[in-house]
């Protein structure tokens, strides 16, 4: 056998110093190699930086061109307290959740009201009042479904929300249609939103359950499918089972692109933030990996940040072929150009400028509405955007 290059040497030497690094700070998965997806780099900072970035090895995809730049419309300091996930009437009406409060707020007009609480909201680290969403048929039903943390598990919940002739809204009593999503103070997801079939998609964590996002028949670490009830939706890869993709750690959000295919955000562990083209029956690798590896089997990221610290992406939106996602450790906004399959260079908006962002929602009237978390008290910034 030939002796090992000076060259060959080194790289060995520095792939075990990274085995040795993960293993000390807990990250099990194995992350992907720089390059192997859309990655940003350090160099993306506000006012709409290209972070540069290459695309999978051997792929023949053009590059999609970079976003135009979003222009601050307004920002609204309505004292929010922890919000996470908002959504929005067919009258423009904004409606907001609050985490720890389990509030939920309306804002119009400029001005935010409660409109009610949620009864069995048990907050605590990352859980309670999470993820809303608006039923498909919400003109003629009035149902507003919500994501939360009770003192045993997480749940979904749909509750009526109805508006009196002088346009007050109010909230009625919380029916749990699913349940059994297992709790942590960590990784609890809570991402809720109907798709383009009618079905309730649910984004769940791992609740620090590594052995759950593997096994198809546990809830945790998946992407779930939904019906209006709660049942699992006709059609669903696993059979009478909620589960539409497995193999996550803590998704954040969910969009879906003009043609229908679903986006999802994604927390990684100390490496490896991820940006995901969700396949019905697919595996997304954690514990085993993360990012794009590679790895026979496993779907890779299509977008990955290397360093958690630019990103922690949550909330999503996706318009004009523009994926929007909020960062919480990064503190900015970023924009991913999406071409079919494929997805373009990162770029960074509005970096420190705003803090945490939690929350990224379209408006009826096409503005970006996104959601300050952890200022105390926080705001939406609205957004104008296009191609």
């Amino acid at each position: 056998m030939g002796r090992r290059s000076p060259e060959r040497r080194d790289r060995l030497m520095r792939a075990s110093a990274l085995v040795l690094l993960l293993s000390l700070t807990g990250c099990t998965g194995s992350p992907s190699s720089p390059g192997t997806a859309a990655t940003p780099n350090a160099s993306a900072t506000q006012g709409g930086t290209t972070a540069s970035g290459t695309s999978a090895p051997g792929s023949s995809q053009t590059t999609p061109a970079s976003p135009r730049s979003p222009e601050v419309a307004q920002k609204l300091d309505v004292g929010l307290q922890l919000p996470w996930s908002v959504v929005f009437l067919p009258n423009g009406t904004a409606v907001v959740s609050e985490r720890d409060s389990a509030q939920v707020k309306s804002i119009r007009n400029g001005e935010a009201t409660t409109i009610g609480e949620v009864s069995g909201v048990d907050p605590g680290g990352e859980g309670g009042l999470l993820g809303l969403a608006l039923s498909p048929d919400f003109a003629t039903d009035r149902w507003l479904y919500a994501y939360f943390t009770s003192p045993s598990d997480n749940r979904i919940a749909r509750m009526k929300l109805t508006e009196d002739s002088g346009g007050q809204l109010a909230l009625g009593e919380a029916e749990v249609i699913f349940s059994g999503m297992s709790k942590a103070s960590t990784h609890n997801g809570g991402r809720i939103r109907f798709g383009p079939d009618g079905f309730l998609y649910v984004g769940t964590g791992d609740s620090q359950r590594r052995e759950q996002p593997q096994d198809t028949n546990a809830l945790g670490g998946k992407i779930l499918r939904l019906t209006a009830e709660g049942r699992p939706a006709p059609g669903n890869p696993f059979g009478d089972n909620p589960v539409y993709s497995y193999g996550h750690r803590n998704v954040q959000g969910l969009a879906w692109d003009s043609d229908g295919r679903l986006w999802a955000s994604e927390f990684g562990p100390d490496v490896d933030d991820e940006l995901n083209l969700i396949t019905p029956g697919g595996n997304y690798g954690w514990p085993t990996v993360t990012g794009a590896p590679g790895r026979s089997g496993l779907i890779d990221a299509k977008v990955v940040w290397p360093s958690t610290s630019d990103a922690s992406p949550s909330g999503l939106e996706i318009v004009d072929g523009i994926a929007y996602t909020g960062a919480l450790r990064g503190q900015r906004l970023w924009a991913v150009p999406l071409e079919g399959e494929n997805a373009g260079t990162p770029v960074a908006y509005f970096t420190g400028q705003y803090g945490r962002l939690r929350d990224v929602t379209r408006a009826p009237d096409g503005t970006l509405w996104v959601i300050s978390n952890n200022r105390n008290p926080d705001f939406a910034v609205i957004l104008e955007v296009g191609p």
